[in-house]
């Protein structure tokens, strides 16, 4: 098994702040119709902010426009979306078909809590179904301790070729293998990738994005 590379790219951290200072300029205008929309559908709030878990297990307040129901705000756990997952909005279902519900982490990967790249943030409370009537906290599935000695991301390979629906203790075996494997010009790749994904709007539906994927091999 390769070793794990914590050490970030050089190129890294000056790509995040250039890319998503443009990111933050380019959207602004977005924004407005994001948050007009969620606003008339579903009211108040249209921005969320949790604390997430980053680098070294240290939380900070992650940003996203709200696309689930506000009753699913009260919630005392955490349990992973799934696709078409009813406590979505309609407003809400086109923003994670796009991704666009995450344009304000953008602001994260700016401060420096986030790169592009890398493992998806958690949540603390997170738990994940283990069984019929067994639930698992996130911290102990295996390979829970090493993704976070890295930055999570906005992107990756878990998050571009894992479906939604696979459960955390798969997922993370995507993150490790990107840890293992990562520098500036796979982020490059994966980065494009996302962008296509986006501009397709097929986040949500995992058999068209890795329809998508393929064709582009």
């Amino acid at each position: 098994m390769n070793r794990l590379n914590v050490n970030e790219p050089f190129l890294k951290r000056p790509f995040d702040v250039l890319l998503s200072g443009i990111g933050l300029i380019l959207s602004s205008w977005l924004w407005a119709l994001i948050w007009m929309a969620i606003l008339l559908e579903d009211g108040y709030p249209a921005l969320i902010s949790q604390f997430r878990i980053g680098k070294d297990g240290r939380t900070f307040k992650s940003l996203k426009f709200r696309s689930m129901k506000k009753s699913a705000l009260n919630e005392d756990i955490y349990i992973q979306a799934t696709e078409n997952d009813p406590r979505t909005t309609n407003v809400g279902k086109i923003l994670r078909k796009t991704a666009f519900d995450e344009l304000p982490q953008l602001l994260n990967i700016f401060l420096g809590d986030m790169s592009f790249v890398g493992p998806r943030t958690l949540l603390p409370s997170e738990i994940e179904h283990h069984s019929e009537c067994e639930y698992i906290q996130i911290s102990d599935i295996p390979g829970y301790e090493e993704r976070i000695m890295v930055h999570p991301g906005l992107t990756g390979i878990a998050q571009i070729y894992a479906p939604r629906d696979l459960p955390r203790r798969h997922k993370f075996k995507y993150d490790l293998l990107y840890i293992r494997k990562r520098s500036f010009l796979l982020d490059l790749k994966l980065i494009i990738l996302s962008f296509l994904i986006t501009f397709q709007g097929r986040w949500e539906k995992s058999g068209a994005k890795l329809r998508l994927l393929k064709r582009r091999k």
